[in-house]
C-alpha cells in the first residue's frame, strides 16, 4: 500500500543541512526519510517506496553519482535530484548520462528545491 503523501529520500551527510531539508520538505505535505551516507541509504528496506530521491554529489565512502549508479542497479526507478556546493559543467554532463534529473547547486533560491521534487514526482518514475 501507498503513503498517502509523497515519500522523498533525501541523502546528505551535512546534519544541519539534513534536518533542514527533512523539516522544510514535511512542511509542505512529503514525507522525508533522511539518511546521512549513501550507505544508510542502500541499507532502507523500504527503498523501492520512495517517488523521488534528493543526493548529496560530495560524501564519504560513496559520492552522489556512485551512489545513483548503485541504486539504479537494484532497478530503483524513483527520479533523482543532485544537490551539490561545486557544481561544474562535467558533473552535469555525467549526471546527465545516469539520468538524473538536475544538479541544483546549494544554496539554491527558496522554492527551487520543491519545485524540481514537485516536477519529479509528478512525472514519475524513469524509464
Amino acid at each position: 500500500m501507498l503513503p498517502s503523501f509523497p515519500v522523498v529520500c533525501v541523502v546528505e551527510d551535512d546534519a544541519a543541512v539534513r534536518n533542514a531539508l527533512k523539516f522544510s520538505l514535511e512542511m509542505e505535505g512529503l514525507v522525508v526519510r533522511a539518511h546521512g551516507s549513501a550507505a544508510s541509504l542502500l541499507n532502507d528496506l523500504e527503498l523501492t517506496s520512495c517517488h523521488c530521491l534528493v543526493v548529496d554529489y560530495r560524501m564519504p565512502a560513496m559520492d552522489g553519482l556512485e551512489l545513483v549508479g548503485a541504486v539504479k542497479a537494484r532497478g530503483i526507478t524513483a527520479p533523482v535530484i543532485m544537490i551539490t556546493g561545486q557544481p561544474s559543467k562535467d558533473l552535469r554532463v555525467r549526471a546527465g548520462t545516469l539520468g538524473i534529473l538536475c544538479v541544483i547547486e546549494k544554496p539554491w533560491p527558496n522554492g527551487v528545491l520543491l519545485k524540481a521534487i514537485q516536477i519529479a514526482i509528478a512525472d514519475g518514475p524513469l524509464r
